[in-house]
């Protein structure tokens, strides 16, 4: 009796080109999620503008500390927003930032490192690499927002790598979007020494 079911080879190539199909989704998706992390929208490039405040935040560091933005009046900020505690982008950029640390805080300047990771992930993270300076947890992500440096589409959200210079008066004086973690902390020092008079 002949029966109407399809050959066995081709259900393999059937199966073949669902899986493929499945793949090109999924890559797209990729890219284009990875595109809008790295694309700043307009409104975000908007807010924030050099000669502004700084917006004021409280958040508490990897050793259980709070720190008041106010706190650093009369002093050079770094305040740099990054996505992930231990991932490679930003334990190159912050390890930059722990070569330099002397330097910089010779040059009258505070840093301090945001993400939304909590304060037992900043802490691992400050262990691990020997980090220095704060590592403020911003888990409701509150102040990346005011900072226009929030990016999310749910349930996927993390910091942007956006840094903001505050001068010692507390308004901003150079913004980066966007950040090359290999040349940012000379960029960083570069800036305040001439923005500084050094």
């Amino acid at each position: 009796m002949q029966t109407n079911n399809p050959p066995r080879s081709n259900k393999i190539v059937s199966g073949i080109r669902a899986s493929w199909r499945n793949s090109l989704v999924v890559r797209i998706c990729v890219i284009i999620l990875g595109y809008l992390a790295i694309s700043p929208t307009l409104a975000e490039e908007s807010d924030m503008q050099i000669g502004m405040p700084a917006p004021a935040f409280t958040l508490q560091d990897q050793n259980a500390v709070q720190r008041n933005l106010a706190d650093y009046r009369g002093h050079w900020v770094v305040l740099y927003f990054y996505p992930k505690d231990d991932t490679p982008g930003c334990t190159t950029e912050a390890c930059h930032f722990r070569d330099d640390y002397v330097e910089i805080k010779k040059l009258g300047a505070d840093i301090l490192g945001v993400s939304i990771d909590s304060e037992k992930s900043h802490a691992a993270f400050a262990r691990k690499f020997s980090l220095r300076f704060p590592l403020l947890a911003d888990k409701p992500g509150a102040a990346a927002k005011q900072y226009g440096a929030l990016w999310g589409i749910w349930p996927v959200r993390f910091a942007r790598r956006h840094t903001f210079l505050i001068n010692p008066e507390g308004t901003i004086a150079r913004i980066y979007r966007n950040v090359d973690p290999n040349k940012h902390s000379a960029e960083l020092i570069a800036a305040i020494k001439e923005l500084s008079g050094h």
